[in-house]
């Protein structure tokens, strides 16, 4: 540390401090032993543990083909918007495992670590993945029952006589 000894010497010294904590966060990649990028994923009540590492292209939930898992279209395009929005078809194989909730709530959850795990195996994928919004966990959850209600708001009917 230089010496200071007066208030031009102290002014330079800030901005030196300035210029080094203003540049931009730098994002380094992230791996496991196997090579694989590990992030988890959640939304509502499901947790996601997904892994990625460069393949074909295939995508396996809970042991299955993810076709198969979730069958309904929206859910699978749903998982696959990470994926498209990086432009990355087909160049990694993910293996995810998901418990809790619903499979919508399990698809989202899916597609939270799915993004998380790109951008820590490619860090320069951070801002796409930002912009369409995936790096954000959606903390909307399921308000719970109040007593003297019939469920977390609705009352019970009233009766005027």
């Amino acid at each position: 540390m230089a010496e200071i000894n007066s208030l031009q010497d102290l002014g330079a010294a800030t901005q030196a401090a300035q210029t080094e904590t203003e540049s931009a966060p730098v994002h380094v990649q992230k791996l496991d032993a196997q090579g694989r990028a590990y992030a988890t994923g959640k939304r509502k009540n499901a947790i996601a543990r997904v892994w990625v590492k460069p393949g074909s292209g295939k995508i396996t939930v809970n042991g299955k083909e993810f076709a198969a898992y979730f069958a309904r279209p929206v859910l699978q395009m749903i998982l696959q918007q990470p994926i498209v929005a990086a432009n990355r078809n087909g160049q990694y194989d993910i293996v995810a495992t998901v418990v809790g909730g619903g499979l919508s709530g399990q698809a989202g959850a899916v597609r939270h670590g799915i993004s998380k795990a790109l951008t820590y195996y490619e860090p320069e994928l951070r801002p796409v993945l930002k912009k369409g919004g995936f790096l954000t966990r959606d903390s909307r959850v399921v308000e719970r029952k109040k007593y003297g209600r019939a469920k977390a708001r609705r009352s019970f009917q009233f009766s005027k006589r």
